[in-house]
């Protein structure tokens, strides 16, 4: 992993334990994650079955109710 790959890891992580603030940044790096895991689903289907943590999956949902709001 590139030291840019691990920085959107560590940013999601730290925002999901509550050790930084889930922000703007926060919701960037993890639509950057989604899109990359998505790209390796079309590749190879061995990764059709990985998904977000159930806690990411909210997160993400998040974003949606506060632009909506």
């Amino acid at each position: 992993m590139t030291g840019m790959e691990s920085d959107y890891c560590k940013v999601v992580a730290e925002s999901l334990t509550g050790d930084r603030a889930v922000d703007e940044l926060t919701f960037s790096s993890l639509s950057i994650l989604t899109e990359r895991l998505n790209r390796l689903k079309e590749i190879d289907p061995v990764f059709s079955k990985i998904t977000l943590s159930s806690d990411a999956k909210k997160m993400a949902r998040q974003k949606d109710a506060v632009a909506v709001c």
